[in-house]
């Protein structure tokens, strides 16, 4: 698995602990077994002091064992999808009676600060924007039930419903970090109409009255500090909220899905799938070089 995060635990005296992993899609997954079987992985984990930055930390947990605080974050996985999110943190927070989750939307530099360190040490504010491109209706990216990608709606002056809607692809930067340059790329993207796909992040832009809300179902460098990058806007960061989104505009109206007992039904035998594997990986011997 090549997919990196980090695993902090904080001692009851205080003191943490820092490990790496390179299973980080579908770390969420993990938390399903509760506390007791993730502190066991610690063993088995790279303990090397090396905090992962922005560009790399693909997920992340922290364990606050005195405080019985469990924060994480993932780019990928069942928690950053619309279908199985709210399963997903219903069955962590089973998993952990007596403990305070949350998700953290601005990755390892909040792991940072938990612990009392300096945020900018993960921070990559010289890297190039990742420009997302957007992607026209039927592109096989937004195929299956989970198709994830950014809808972007803008409202338009005049006769209340009508308006635009774009989808970019969600394997890039989160498109609201570009600020107002979005709103040129966004005069050759292709129409959708109205966007009924799961996706995982979205944009509701006012040109008019120059306001904007935002949200995403996976982490964000920076997510707080978004509203910098677009001056004499009025910026909402709506986190996780994809209803309100949908409240703001006609344009984007997900396709109806179970959020219950059939979310949690694919949740669990997602983990199950997941715990197999890592068994099996686990079990397979050392790859030894063959003798010359």
């Amino acid at each position: 698995m090549g997919e990196r995060a980090n695993v902090i635990v904080v001692r009851e005296n205080g003191t943490h602990e820092l490990y790496r992993t390179g299973w980080a899609v579908g770390i969420d997954l993990d938390l399903l077994e509760g506390p007791t079987p993730v502190l066991a992985m610690l063993p088995g984990l790279r303990q090397d002091g090396w905090w992962l930055d922005d560009t790399m930390a693909q997920g992340g947990i922290l364990l606050d064992l005195g405080r019985k605080v469990l924060l994480f974050f993932a780019w990928e996985g069942p928690s950053t999808e619309l279908r199985h999110r709210s399963a997903v943190f219903e069955l962590i927070r089973a998993a952990w009676p007596g403990w305070e989750v949350r998700w953290l939307y601005d990755g390892s530099a909040e792991l940072r600060e938990y612990v009392g360190l300096d945020p900018e040490y993960v921070r990559c504010r010289d890297s190039a924007l990742s420009l997302a491109p957007f992607l026209a209706p039927g592109d096989e990216d937004l195929a299956g039930p989970d198709p994830g990608g950014v809808v972007v709606t803008v409202s338009t002056a005049g006769t209340a419903g009508t308006g635009r809607c774009h989808v970019a692809s969600d394997a890039f930067d989160h498109p609201v970090r570009e600020g107002a340059a979005l709103l040129d790329r966004l005069a050759d993207a292709p129409e959708h109409g109205r966007c009924h796909l799961h996706v995982n992040a979205g944009i509701h832009l006012d040109p008019e009255r120059r306001r904007l809300g935002w949200w995403s179902l996976y982490s964000s460098p920076q997510a707080y500090q978004v509203p910098e990058l677009w001056p004499g806007w009025t910026v909402e960061f709506w986190q996780d909220a994809w209803e309100r989104h949908a409240r703001a505009s006609d344009h984007f109206s997900p396709a109806a899905f179970d959020a219950t007992e059939e979310a949690r039904a694919a949740v669990l035998t997602e983990a199950g799938e997941r715990r197999a594997l890592r068994a099996r990986n686990h079990a397979q011997p050392p790859h030894l070089p063959t003798p010359k």
